[in-house]
């Protein structure tokens, strides 16, 4: 099994309730895919010398989810309320090194 990141960004045209994150989780949970996620708030960008970029302020959301290839994870969108509503979710592999 390997480990992935679904970002959220803040770019949808609809309006997630918490109903549909209440079934979007619990599905998760159910197959085994649910390993945590949180919702991300504002913060700052630091770097030791020079100017750092901006925070990524189009992140509001993470989920950390468990699945067997990366095509198993793809099917782990659906259902989640910011890709239903017409928003962009990102999918990244967590390396085990």
């Amino acid at each position: 099994m390997q480990e992935f990141l679904l970002f959220m960004h803040n770019d949808t045209t609809g309006t997630p309730t918490s109903s549909m994150w209440d079934v979007y989780l619990t599905t998760l949970q159910a197959r085994g895919a649910f390993r945590g996620g949180s919702g991300i708030g504002t913060g700052e960008a630091l770097r030791k010398e020079g100017d750092a970029a901006g925070i990524a302020a189009h992140l509001v959301g993470f989920i950390r989810l468990q699945a067997e290839d990366i095509a198993e994870a793809r099917t782990l969108v659906n259902g989640n309320p910011v890709y239903e509503c017409g928003g962009t979710v990102e999918l990244r592999n967590l390396p085990e090194d």
